[in-house]
C-alpha cells in the first residue's frame, strides 16, 4: 500500500489507474508507480543539475530493479516494512523509493519535500527512510522530531555530504544510519557508509558494484546498476579496498591555489563547527575566485549580510584550524544561496546571481 498525503492505493488501484481525489503535486509519483507496474522498460529521468545543467537521462528496468534489489539485500528487508518517501519525486531519490515499496511489498507514506518532513507526522514508526542533510539537522534541531526520528530502524541521508558535527549527532541515534553515494547515472546509490563508525566515512559498496580509478582518482563504477558499463564519475576518491573508499570531493569544484589542489568538501568538514559558531543556521559553501597571484583563492560563500568584523575574526580563527595553504582569503555573503529541488546547494545558479 502505499499513502499519498493523506489518501491510501492499493497496488491493485494504482495498477488500474483509479486515482481517485489524488492532489495534483503527487501526480507524477503516482504514473511513475503505474507505469512501474504495467511493465514499461524504459523511463526518462533527471539529473539534479547541482553541479551543471540539467539534463535527461534514459535507463531501463533492469537498471531500476538491481538497485532496489541490491538495496533490498544490504539491509536485510522483509516484506511489510514501512518506509517514509520525504524527498522529490521528479528526481531518482523519491521514485527510487516508490520502487522499493512496491518490490519489497512495503507501506509507504508519500509527504511532499519539506525541510522538516517528521513536524506534521502523528504516527512515526518507519523501518526505512531517505533523508537529505538539511532535514535531517531540522529534525534533530526540534526537540518532538528529534524524538521522532529516533525511532526510525535505518535511514540513509544523500544528496549532500555531511558535516563532522552532524555525523556526531546521528551517531547518538538507536537506529543504523549510513550516508549514501550515488548519482542519477547510477540509479540511486551504490555504495553505503555507515555513519556511526568512527574516523573518516568509508563506503562500502553494494552487491555487484566494480570499481576502479584512473590517474586522476577519479572513481569510476561498473554494476548492474549502470547496464554493466563503466561509468567515469566526477569524484575524487581514496581507494581503501577493491571494494571500498573514502570520498575526497568533486573533481569539478577542486580548486588549484597556487599549485595546491584543495578540495572545498575536506574544508566544509573542517570547519563545520566554526561556521555553525559564527554563522548559525546560515547555509553556506566554499568555492575558488580568480587571484593574479594563486591562479584561483579559497573563498567562503555565506548567507547574509556582510559584516567586516565577522568577517576577520572568522579568518583568523580559520588559522588555527587549517593549514596556511588552505586558509580561506575572504568570505563573500550573499542574499540567498540557491537550492536544487532535491535540496542541494547549488553553487553554478548562487555564483551567478552574485555576480550579477
Amino acid at each position: 500500500m502505499i499513502i499519498f498525503g493523506n489518501t491510501s492505493y492499493t497496488i491493485d488501484q494504482i495498477k488500474a489507474g483509479d486515482k481517485g481525489p489524488l492532489p495534483s503535486e503527487f501526480e507524477q509519483g503516482f504514473q511513475f508507480c503505474r507505469q512501474w507496474l504495467n511493465g514499461q522498460d524504459r523511463f526518462s529521468l533527471q539529473t539534479s543539475g547541482s553541479t551543471g545543467a540539467p539534463k535527461i537521462i534514459e535507463v531501463y528496468r533492469k537498471q531500476l530493479l538491481s538497485s532496489v534489489n541490491a538495496t533490498r539485500q544490504f539491509f536485510r528487508v522483509k516484506k511489510g516494512w514501512k518506509l517514509l518517501c520525504c524527498l522529490d519525486l521528479d528526481k531518482i531519490a523519491g521514485k527510487m523509493m516508490l520502487l522499493r515499496a512496491l518490490e519489497w511489498e512495503a507501506h509507504l507514506l508519500v509527504q511532499l519535500p519539506a525541510a522538516n518532513p517528521l513536524e506534521n507526522l502523528t504516527e512515526v514508526d518507519f523501518d526505512f527512510a531517505a533523508m537529505v542533510p538539511l532535514q535531517v539537522e531540522a529534525c534533530l534541531n526540534n526537540s518532538r522530531t528529534a524524538e521522532a526520528l529516533n525511532k526510525v530502524k535505518h535511514l540513509i541521508v544523500g544528496g549532500a555530504s555531511i558535516s563532522i558535527s552532524l555525523k556526531e549527532a546521528l551517531s547518538k541515534l538507536k537506529g543504523s544510519v549510513y550516508q549514501s553515494y550515488g548519482m542519477t547515472e547510477t540509479v540511486s546509490h551504490i555504495a553505503l557508509a555507515n555513519v556511526k563508525k568512527a574516523g573518516a566515512l568509508v563506503y562500502q559498496t553494494l552487491p555487484g558494484v566494480e570499481l576502479k580509478i584512473d590517474d586522476e582518482q577519479r572513481l569510476q563504477v561498473k554494476a548492474p546498476m549502470t547496464g554493466d558499463l563503466w561509468l567515469l564519475t566526477s569524484d575524487i576518491v581514496q581507494m581503501k579496498s577493491s571494494n571500498s573508499f573514502i570520498w575526497k570531493g568533486r573533481a569539478d569544484f577542486v580548486i588549484n591555489s597556487g599549485g595546491i589542489k584543495i578540495h572545498p568538501e575536506e574544508i566544509t568538514a573542517k570547519l563545520s563547527g566554526l561556521m555553525q559558531e559564527f554563522f548559525p543556521g546560515k547555509k553556506y559553501f566554499f568555492t575558488g575566485r580568480p587571484d593574479q597571484q594563486l591562479g584561483q583563492s579559497l573563498i567562503a560563500v555565506v548567507e547574509g549580510v556582510d559584516d567586516e568584523k565577522v568577517r576577520q575574526a572568522f579568518l583568523n580563527r580559520a588559522k588555527a584550524i587549517l593549514p596556511r595553504y588552505k586558509n580561506p582569503k575572504d568570505i563573500v555573503f550573499v542574499t540567498e544561496i540557491k537550492l536544487t529541488s532535491s535540496g542541494k546547494i547549488d553553487q553554478l545558479r548562487t555564483l551567478a546571481t552574485w555576480k550579477n
